[in-house]
């Protein structure tokens, strides 16, 4: 089979006969999803076979509106980055067309026609109608088929298994450099920037204003130290997180971005903030000098927290 597309993506199933997969979710593609990753790609360098990465096109608990779910990574996001991993390709299965399919017959319609020789997961892994199939399930098939499964525990930090459950929770609560580790990069949010009230201007700081959208709001409100990414370039940046109490009756805007340093329009261009440190929980303000002399305040902080 040639090399993959530039965005080294397949739409198909073929090319799996003999190779080397990772197979899972990968919501935040955080350190214990690149273990497993990792293991898959590094297998197939050592047996000179290609190496690919399963995934669904969305998340499982997204498909089915489980309440309160949040994702750490759009599915855009997520796909990107897994094509980024260094495997040969990553195959995108369709979860709405597969969702109801036992786990048998889910093996069967993903990998029949062309058998792996090894694939990866957690020993953590459900698939097939209800969730059902497990490593179990998933060994059995594989040999009736030929194929190997690894199964590996759950990588641990600090005692405790790195999960995309862990790393929400983290989030949550606000602690960004505890979630940036088990992640293995800083937690990212991508938006296009809105017309916001342009206060920030009058009081001399302007801000980028961006409605994250409800399933990716997921960090604590707060104020953020953070790397923002525009048009190629680093700029160290503060970043209000959720509806400042002082705003609150005429604000919709829940990301708010000052990019310090920087002059331009950014109306209608999407942008990239890296979280890097929370600097302080949200205020409401007695008056503008207060606010005015504490948001100038969390713009300094910022820019001796952020190294660009």
């Amino acid at each position: 089979m040639d090399r993959l597309s530039k965005a080294n993506l397949i739409s198909s199933f073929s090319g799996l006969a003999g190779a080397s997969c990772a197979f899972g979710v990968f919501d935040g593609l955080h350190r214990g999803h690149r273990f497993i990753i990792d293991k898959a790609i590094s297998y197939a360098k050592e047996k000179n076979i290609r190496s690919y990465i399963i995934t669904f096109n969305v998340d499982p608990d997204e498909f089915f509106g489980r309440a309160g779910f949040k994702k750490i990574m759009s599915n855009d996001m997520r796909i990107k980055a897994l094509s980024e991993c260094g495997a040969d390709g990553v195959i995108v299965l369709d979860f709405e067309k597969m969702h109801d399919l036992c786990a048998e017959d889910f093996l069967d319609e993903v990998f029949t026609s062309n058998v792996p020789e090894v694939i990866s997961v957690g020993n953590d892994v459900r698939f097939g109608d209800r969730a059902a199939g497990d490593i179990s399930t998933m060994q059995k098939w594989a040999r009736e088929h030929g194929m190997k499964v690894h199964g590996f525990d759950l990588l641990k930090v600090d005692g405790s298994p790195v999960t995309s459950t862990r790393i929400r929770s983290l989030l949550e609560d606000g602690l960004i450099e505890e979630a940036n580790e088990l992640l293995g990069y800083p937690y990212t949010l991508v938006g296009n920037v809105v017309h916001g009230r342009g206060e920030g201007a009058q009081m001399g700081f302007r801000t980028a204003n961006i409605e994250v959208q409800s399933d990716m709001f997921l960090l604590k409100e707060g104020v953020y130290a953070a790397r923002a990414h525009v048009d190629g370039i680093d700029w160290a940046a503060a970043v209000s997180v959720g509806v400042s109490p002082t705003f609150q009756d005429r604000s919709s805007a829940n990301v708010e971005v000052h990019i310090i340093d920087f002059e331009g329009d950014l109306y209608n261009d999407a942008i990239k903030i890296s979280f890097l440190e929370r600097i302080r929980d949200m205020i409401k303000f007695d008056d503008v000098d207060e606010l005015i002399d504490r948001v100038n305040k969390d713009i300094a902080h910022a820019r001796d927290a952020v190294k660009i």
